[in-house]
């Protein structure tokens, strides 16, 4: 092993996890907002920063103001399940999954609330047919699949008359591609994907048809209060303005202000967009210069630009583990390996908050880890 050179340069910040992700380039803790802090987050202050939060992310999405924004617990999967679990019921229901978290939304829908979905699978990698949809039924589906690294390519095979309600599960989509908002009625994300936040809280986005649905119907289900968007058969707009339904960290609020903030300087989402390309970009040529590195998505049309997985040729889940571990070790790269549930490979962030000098640095230690392992077996 001592004939394998060791690359001269390592990423900067050799952050690559798929969530949470790397942080703003500009962030330093000492850089947020504490005023907020050890206040109550229903006093003045509280709820303006709440506010403006919520006043960003819509400025950045470029969301129309027919849909709503509310900040939730439990993150991208509280925001989720609260819309399944007070929405799902009242028409059939579809259910897309090609990866895992889209399997569990299926589990979801099956196991916990009963509803014998009409389930639409792909394996890793592939994405089903999508104009086999059925759009009389509430339709739940990934933008774009964390764990497989495919995505839809776009809104289009969401029909605009349609009858159901359009469930996204968009927490690594947001702010990484342009959204046709007027397609989708339910939207959830988390902070700690695409702007690099903290975990622990959920945004939940709806459009006009599902507040309709929630001010209309009302499923036979216990809900917790932590679930529960309407009183009195009527929308609870406070929790649209900042006043969350339980409480949440400011710490983590001035976190994605600040995250926010650095995004609207770059240019808001056109700025976000162009970081996230140049880095898949830069990713797809050190693939494409390797013969041991292939995507795990074959059809660049429905590539993720943000989470993107690769397979490695004759690699299983322990070489993995050592590929990992060994770039882990020489703070050359961190938590790279593929989702639990996935075949194995890798796993690289290209979001917007990694550098793209980080993403091109990365290619000679890739080749370093893979030659130190074989040489190992």
């Amino acid at each position: 092993m001592t004939d394998i050179t060791v690359p001269a340069r390592k990423p900067a910040r050799p952050h690559f996890s798929s969530g949470p992700c790397a942080k703003a380039p500009t962030f330093a803790p000492e850089k947020l907002a504490t005023e907020s802090l050890g206040r109550s987050h229903r006093a003045k202050i509280g709820k303006s920063r709440l506010q403006y939060c919520i006043d960003l992310m819509r400025e950045v999405l470029q969301l129309p103001d027919t849909h709503r924004i509310g900040i939730v617990p439990g993150s991208d999967t509280g925001a989720f399940e609260m819309a399944m679990w007070t929405m799902l019921g009242a028409k059939p229901v579809t259910t897309l999954a090609w990866e895992s978290f889209g399997e569990g939304w299926v589990t979801d829908a099956v196991k916990q609330l009963k509803l014998d979905p009409t389930v639409i699978r792909a394996d890793y990698g592939q994405i089903p047919d999508l104009t086999q949809v059925d759009w009389s039924n509430d339709v739940l589906f990934t933008w774009n699949g964390t764990t497989s690294g495919v995505r839809v390519p776009s809104a289009d095979f969401i029909p605009a008359d349609r009858e159901g309600l359009a469930f996204a599960d968009a927490t690594s989509g947001v702010f990484a591609y342009d959204i046709d908002w007027s397609k989708i009625d339910v939207a959830t994300f988390s902070w700690q994907k695409v702007l690099g936040g903290e975990g622990g809280h959920g945004v939940l986005i709806l459009g006009p048809r599902a507040v309709e649905r929630l001010e209309t119907y009302t499923p036979d289900r216990p809900l917790p209060k932590i679930f529960r968007l309407t009183k009195g058969g009527k929308l609870i707009e406070g929790i649209f303005k900042g006043e969350t339904i339980n409480t949440p960290s400011m710490l983590a609020v001035e976190d994605a202000i600040f995250a926010l903030e650095w995004a609207k300087d770059l240019g808001g989402l056109e700025g976000l967009k162009a970081r996230s390309d140049a880095n898949a970009a830069a990713l797809d040529k050190i693939v494409a210069d390797r013969d041991w590195l292939g995507h795990l998505a074959a059809d660049p049309a429905t590539r993720s630009k943000t989470s993107v997985c690769l397979t490695v040729e004759g690699a299983d889940t322990d070489f993995i583990k050592k590929f990992a571990a060994a770039l882990e070790k020489e703070g050359a790269a961190f938590d790279l390996a593929g989702y639990r549930d996935a075949p194995a490979g890798l796993r690289i962030w290209c979001g917007a908050t990694v550098n793209t000098q980080d993403i091109e640095d990365l290619g000679p230690w890739l080749d370093w880890a893979y030659a130190t392992v074989k040489a190992a077996a």
